[in-house]
This record gives structure tokens, sequence and C-alpha cells, in this order.
């Protein structure tokens, strides 16, 4: 065989081999396994606050795959910002009680979850007016993974335009301090305090 010939052949066959790679690689970071691309569509849909189309996405991502985490807390986010409480603690408490049972002790991304988790219900049951249940979510919260919900990130507090966000840490000891006080002396709502609360989502 002519070695010019050969020569080329073996750097045709090693271009196609670069390019499936790539192609086969590029495809599999935006599919991701089953729900994910549905799932990150729904958040895409939740962060322009567009709760029925990303409802749809996170219902779609579920069916793909069953009790897949990221659907189900956008699911509840959705609850939330819609103030439809009860679903949203259903919502959580169910993927709480999944994560508890299903979850790998070095599962970090999961761990991430199941603190958010907490802290969602938390913040439910403090808009609801159940301050000791808040609290005990938000110590949960803490005690599973503070870092996950120590506030928001730098580009969450430049798109907000928040500088000094409140974080479960800083709302637990103010319910826990508050809740010392006689119940005449309580002050456990502070709305324009209490706005500045973010929802969270590992």
């Amino acid at each position: 065989m002519n070695p010019r010939v050969l020569k080329r052949f073996i750097f045709i066959c090693l271009i196609a081999t670069f390019v499936v790679f790539t192609v086969s690689n590029f495809t599999d970071f935006f599919k991701g396994s089953p729900g994910d691309f549905y799932t990150r569509q729904g958040d895409i849909h939740l962060g322009s606050k567009k709760y029925e189309e990303a409802i749809s996405s996170f219902n779609k991502a579920l069916e793909e795959k069953a009790d897949h985490r990221g659907a189900l807390m956008g699911r509840a986010l959705v609850f939330m910002q819609q103030e439809n409480y009860k679903k949203a603690d259903t919502e959580l408490t169910y993927l709480i009680n999944f994560l508890l049972k299903n979850l790998a002790p070095d599962d970090s991304t999961g761990v991430g979850a199941l603190s958010a988790a907490y802290a969602n219900r938390g913040i439910i049951k403090d808009r609801q007016g159940k301050y000791q249940a808040a609290f005990d979510d938000y110590v949960l919260a803490l005690k599973t993974d503070e870092g996950a919900v120590d506030g928001p990130s730098l580009f969450d507090k430049i798109l907000y335009g928040n500088s000094k966000p409140s974080t479960v840490r800083d709302r637990a000891i103010y319910i826990h301090k508050q809740l010392q006080l006689p119940p005449e002396k309580r002050i456990l709502r502070v709305p324009e305090k209490d706005d500045q609360q973010r929802m969270y989502k590992p």
C-alpha cells in the first residue's frame, strides 16, 4: 500500500474518532441522566416566573425518572412561589423522606439537596407562623449541610441586589431568641427583613 495513502487514511480515522468522541460527549453533557434536561428547563421557567411551564417541565422530568430529586425540589419551589404551602410542604416532606431512605453517605449533592429541602420546609412553616417547627427544620438544614444553605451566592447577590441576604442561620438564631421571650414581647414577623429570605435550590 502507498505510504502516503496509508498516512492519509490513519489521519482521517483519527479525525473521525475525535469528532465522534466530541459529539458524543457534547450530547451527553446537555442530555445528562434521565430527567435532567427537563429539570434544567423547569429551572429556567421558574427563574422567569413561568410557573405553569415550570411545573410541566418538572412533571416531564419525573415521567422520565421517578423521584428525580431536582424535579421534586423544583415543583416544591413553584408551589412556594405560588404560596400553595400545603402542596409545597407535601412535596418537600416526600423529598426529605425519599432522600433519608436512599441517600448514599458519599453523595454530597444529595446531602446538599436534603439540607435545602429542610431549609425550604422551614421557610414554609415560618411564613405560616409555625415558628418552633420552622426553627426545628432550620436546625436540621444546618446540621445536614450548613454550606448548602449558607445563603445566596455572589451571583444571586448581584442579580437580586441584596448584599446582605437573610440566611437560615440568621433566621434560626433570631427565632430562638424571640421564643425565649414572653409571648407578649416576641416580634417574629418583620416583613421588610422576612422578604429578604430566599428559597434554596442545590
